[in-house]
């Protein structure tokens, strides 16, 4: 079978990578998601991409399978139609598999990202051997899929999973996905501003790792001054785990998976997130349930989304 154009559209960058049926990624590139001039311009960028990792933008027909999208928000996946990308402006009611078979000539399918790394890890990843499992995606936002009896679940209208959007907090903030939703209290963004609030007037080595500048403090600084020891940044990963547990622990009532597994850019801070996590989520859980889930690291890494993309033309 010939390898498939797998891209993970992330709200902060685009990653895409040529990946063959075994799970192999033969090239890899990508870009920026800001500074495009729209659709048009995201496409252009995905045939500059292509061009670059040895593959023919005119004739890629020749050389893929296809090409798999998984997008950080509602997606009709039997129509390859996203509704909504809410961290994405611009990208709202977009036809891309549509867009997609006419500018390249092949096979294009469109789904939720967190969807597409379901299907990446079952086939590739650590999801091998579990039916009943839910996948988390954290990093610019929180992404969800839920894996059934051994299929993915989409819901009646394609849109299941989105846990990122699932309420922690009665009185919350409020965005046009809801109240009180998850990833408005553990996305990088909210991370970071959480760690700008805490070190106020408190000792912390996370100031002199970006300069003084705490414009450039990132999730992966926090991250790192909490595996040193640092108590600041121990705390806000902490807080970080308390909310994801809120989450989860309902999850788990509502489904009882038999796994929680965790990727993203936020899930590389590593023992710092998963220890507290563990403690949290059994705290909010009966013995009964909290001893028979495991929460694990994607195995996939940073990979998965890519990986998981093109598994939904490597499945097809």
């Amino acid at each position: 079978m010939k390898p498939a154009l797998g891209i993970d559209f992330g709200g902060t960058a685009v990653k895409l990578a040529v990946v063959d049926e075994r799970g192999t990624i033969v090239a890899e590139d990508g870009f920026a998601t800001a500074g495009l001039e729209g659709v048009p311009g995201w496409i252009a960028a995905v045939a500059d991409a292509a061009s670059r990792m040895g593959v023919n933008p005119a004739a890629m027909a020749r050389s893929l399978a296809g090409i798999g999208v998984g997008v950080p928000g509602f997606v009709d996946f039997d129509r390859g139609f996203i509704h909504n990308l809410t961290n994405v402006p611009g990208w709202k009611a977009v036809g891309l598999a549509g867009l997609l078979r006419k500018r390249f000539g092949v096979p294009a399918v469109v789904d939720n990202d967190c969807n597409a790394m379901v299907l990446g890890e079952c086939r590739y990843g650590v999801g091998k051997g579990y039916r009943h499992a839910v996948f988390l995606t954290l990093g610019t936002g929180v992404g969800g899929g839920i894996l059934i009896d051994g299929r993915v679940f989409r819901g009646a209208h394609s849109m299941a999973g989105e846990i990122g959007h699932v309420p922690i907090d009665l009185h919350g903030v409020r965005t046009p996905t809801g109240r009180g939703g998850l990833e408005q209290y553990v996305g990088n963004r909210q991370i970071v501003r959480k760690a700008r609030a805490a070190l106020r007037g408190r000792r912390s080595s996370m100031p002199a790792m970006v300069g003084g500048d705490l414009r450039r403090l990132t999730p992966r600084h926090i991250a790192e001054a909490a595996a040193k020891g640092d108590a600041v940044a121990r705390e806000v990963f902490d807080y970080v785990a308390d909310c994801l547990a809120t989450a989860l622990a309902g999850v788990t009532y509502l489904l009882q998976p038999e796994a929680f597994i965790i990727g993203g850019g936020v899930a590389a801070a590593g023992p710092v997130l998963f220890g507290p996590l563990r403690k949290r989520l059994d705290d909010r859980l009966s013995p009964y349930f909290a001893e028979r889930i495991k929460i694990l690291p994607a195995k996939l890494g940073n990979r998965a989304g890519v990986v998981g993309a093109a598994s939904l033309i490597l499945r097809a």
